[in-house]
């Protein structure tokens, strides 16, 4: 086999081409040499090498391509430890599995282990229908392009949890930011410095704009009386050149449960566990996995203030502008959860401990290490992934 690498706008040739370079042993093992987009009909055989997240969309479309001339291809994804690598082959894998279509997930820091779990699969079938009831649910532009696996109809929403998704265009948003004064940005502003360890690379007119975010997604979710929110929210940084982390860790403190990238399906996960137990949960990708150790690490640019013992001013990861969260979380014991499949239907659910906080530059923000415990196994993730969102939550009641 020969790997095409896929990567998203947000990351350089030269940068590709180094994460290519320091995965090179794990090519040699696999004994396959890159192609080029331009060749991708000319093999037999392909692995996808998922460079960085948000390339879902870009792998399926090429996987289509392939069909003309290689029908019945068995979808072959490289994973690597960085660059929301391995959330993106998740997603893929989940879209893949829905349409009973063959893929497997190559992990490469453990590319000698095989990736078949020992142990009975947590995926369990479930009806949770009207668990949700009367809930309004704001759609804030579309789904991101590549959430593949968790765009699911906003009837199929209805049907499962008796919520109502309530959808709003990005330009109304854009808008309502546009008009937002200084006058109400400063004592948030003020506060949110205040309570912070430290601020490395935003400046301060970066804060404003993601305070100005926060403020009219507010001004939006008490005109269309919303419960939860979730916005696709790297079109700010497209369009408005800031990001929505501030607002949907502030949000989420104020007990408003608020996902990311337009992500319904992991928004319902939060709403679920917060009607079930009370506990706030965070939104995370599972980033990085060790078989070996029966761990996973999961992060992403924005947590919930209130979950951690103190947190820094950081940029977003993927873009390096606007403003990021990089959180401590406390050292306890969690659950990790996932919904999904085409009706809403699949529940993944495991139990762990944070063992660790990090602080790798090349993950999103806010890090934890958790150790799952003995009766799971973290191999699930490569066989039956659900999608690239996990709810992380603590199994403290409150």
């Amino acid at each position: 086999m020969d790997f095409l690498p896929v990567a998203s706008d947000f990351i350089s040739d030269k940068e590709i081409q180094s994460i290519i370079e320091l995965n090179a042993n794990y090519f040699k093992k696999l004994a396959c040499q890159q192609i080029s987009i331009d060749s991708i009909q000319d093999f037999e055989l392909l692995y996808y090498f998922v460079v960085t997240g948000g390339t879902e969309q870009q792998i399926l479309d090429i996987h289509q391509q392939r069909l003309r001339k290689h029908p019945n291809e068995k979808v072959v994804l490289l994973a690597h430890a960085t660059h929301n690598s391995l959330p993106a082959a998740l997603e893929v894998l989940a879209r893949l599995q829905q349409e009973n279509i063959e893929g497997k997930i190559i992990y490469l820091p453990a590319v000698e282990f095989e990736t078949t779990s020992p142990k009975s699969p947590s995926i369990q079938y479930f009806s949770q229908k009207d668990i949700l009831s009367d809930k309004r649910i704001g759609l804030i532009g579309k789904p991101s392009d590549w959430l593949v696996a968790s765009s699911p109809r906003i009837a199929t929403v209805k049907e499962a949890f008796g919520a109502e998704v309530i959808e709003i265009k990005l330009d109304e948003l854009k808008d309502l930011f546009k008009a937002i004064p200084n006058s109400e940005i400063s004592v948030i502003k003020t506060e949110f410095i205040s309570k912070a360890k430290s601020i490395l690379e935003p400046s301060q007119s970066e804060i404003d704009d993601n305070i100005r975010v926060y403020l009219t997604m507010k001004k939006l979710i008490s005109k269309y009386n919303l419960d939860a929110v979730t916005i696709r929210c790297f079109d700010l940084v497209l369009d408005l050149k800031t990001t929505g982390c501030f607002a949907l860790s502030r949000l989420n403190d104020e007990r408003i449960i608020a996902g990311c990238e337009g992500d319904l399906v992991s928004t319902l996960g939060m709403m679920w566990a917060y009607e079930k137990a009370g506990n706030l949960p965070w939104m995370a990708n599972p980033a990085q996995i060790d078989m070996k150790d029966n761990s996973l690490i999961l992060a992403h640019c924005t947590v919930p203030c209130s979950l951690v013992s103190n947190f820094k001013i950081r940029s977003h990861f993927e873009s390096g502008i606007g403003v990021g969260i990089q959180g401590e979380f406390p050292l306890q014991e969690i659950e990790i959860f996932r919904l999904g499949g085409k009706e809403l239907n699949k529940f993944w659910q495991v139990k762990g401990k944070i063992i660790q906080t990090g602080n790798d530059d090349n993950l999103c923000r806010t890090q934890i290490k958790v150790k799952l415990d003995d009766e799971y196994s973290v191999q699930d993730l490569l066989t039956q992934p659900l999608g690239n969102h996990l709810v992380i939550c603590s199994t403290q009641r409150r």
